[in-house]
């Protein structure tokens, strides 16, 4: 497997330029929120930080390109940027499928070739790399694969894709948005899954965001003449010809591909929302987007299904008892449903060992703190939540993570979650 950077360094060095804004929800949009919070959906991908921003980038100037308009722009935006969200739902199973790391996993399957056999040829050399005697071993591991990839891959994305599609609706947007999110995995050609539809069938936000996708994974592992190279191979087959044209004709400018790897992306990015189909982020929202991510939390792990929701709740209602006044609550009802925020970027096979973990292991696990405060601190109404959410390990005696934090430096909303 392609050997997978310090997670904390990825997210300060990739793309790093943050979406903080003034404090106050009513001067927000959709584009900074959730431009921030996209880094989570990164973590679950293995993806280097900011993946998410850059495939939004490279969509807007493609759909600007072949002329689409500002409502439909708007729908693309969203798409692309949030077209993970469904992806922490199939983590569990393909670290048990593929008894392995799933986020080193979905890394390297996103840079194999488009051929059958590339496909099988992944599952000989990297699935079963951590299977244990209980599940046969790698060779069992591998046959089982083989054997049954189609309704075992089938499976997995159709999971990926329909839970995608429902938090995108949670999250107040349009089955237009949905829609594109749903089919990010179907192929030009009907190779695609998990309904094996063709061409203009499949949803032009779906088809934008599956090359912008395969654009920068292939930019990010090894350059713009890869990312080209790879669009060009894949034209008519994977993707839409005409869009795959205008994709080569706008990245043939060197521009094109310095702008996409500048620290300033993440603000040029915002500036690109149609600013006329521009939302505010009300405090109604920001719940609202709280509990979605929680459930993406959640996903990860077949085991804590609510759990994100339950803290909440249980914290608010300390908070109630303790005196807490009501915008304080809110606060903490948020930083509680996004506590664990940091899981999606840690191995589903330490995550769901029934065993006690290695010292390696636990370095992983403990990582899942820092993270959380990492993304929380990218976006300005959030950023006051960060250290409470992520120090939500920490204990009074000083013997927590990641910080060894003392009663003395433990906020009261902390020891609340």
């Amino acid at each position: 497997m392609a050997d997978q950077p310090e997670h904390g360094a990825a997210m300060r060095n990739t793309n790093a330029t943050e979406f903080h804004r003034p404090d106050s929800a009513a001067s927000l949009s959709q584009a900074h929120v959730l431009g921030a919070l996209s880094y989570a959906l990164d973590l679950t991908e293995g993806q280097p930080a900011g993946h998410s921003i850059r495939a939004c980038w490279i969509a807007m100037r493609l759909g600007r390109a072949i002329g689409l308009g500002e409502p439909a722009l708007r729908e693309l935006y969203y798409a692309v940027l949030l077209k993970d969200l469904g992806c922490s739902s199939n983590a569990a199973r393909v670290a048990q499928l593929f008894a392995g790391d799933d986020r080193a996993l979905k890394h390297d399957f996103k840079l194999i070739g488009p051929a059958a056999e590339d496909f099988g040829a992944f599952i000989i050399a990297e699935a079963g790399t951590e299977a244990t005697e209980q599940e046969g071993g790698r060779s069992a591991v591998v046959d089982n694969l083989l054997a049954n990839a189609g309704p075992i891959m089938v499976g997995l994305i159709d999971t990926r894709c329909t839970r995608g599609a429902d938090i995108a609706l949670q999250l107040r947007f349009s089955q237009g948005v949905a829609d594109a999110i749903a089919g990010l995995d179907e192929h030009w050609d009907g190779s695609g899954l998990p309904r094996g539809v063709a061409d203009e069938a499949i949803p032009l936000g779906s088809r934008i965001a599956l090359l912008a996708q395969v654009a920068d994974v292939f930019f990010m592992a090894a350059g713009a003449p890869s990312a080209r190279a790879e669009v060009a191979q894949r034209s008519g087959s994977w993707f839409d010809p005409a869009l795959a044209a205008a994709f080569l004709a706008l990245s043939a400018d060197t521009g094109f591909w310095d702008e996409l790897a500048s620290p300033a992306l993440p603000a040029r990015l915002a500036e690109l929302e149609p600013a006329h189909q521009s939302v505010a982020v009300d405090e109604a929202y920001l719940d609202d987007i709280a509990a979605a991510f929680g459930q993406v939390i959640d996903a990860k792990s077949p085991y804590t299904g609510g759990h994100s929701a339950r803290v909440s709740l249980f914290a608010d209602g300390i908070a109630e008892r303790l005196g807490l006044d009501p915008a304080s609550r809110r606060r903490l009802a948020r930083s509680a449903a996004l506590h664990d925020l940091g899981k999606l970027g840690v191995s589903s096979r330490i995550l769901e060992k029934p065993g006690a973990l290695d010292d390696g292991e636990w370095i992983q696990m403990r990582l899942h703190a820092a993270l959380t405060t990492d993304i929380l601190s990218r976006v300005g109404t959030f950023s006051d939540m960060a250290m409470i959410a992520g120090s939500h390990h920490e204990r009074l005696d000083g013997k927590g993570y990641p910080l060894g934090l003392d009663a003395s430096m433990i906020a009261l909303e902390t020891r609340i979650i």
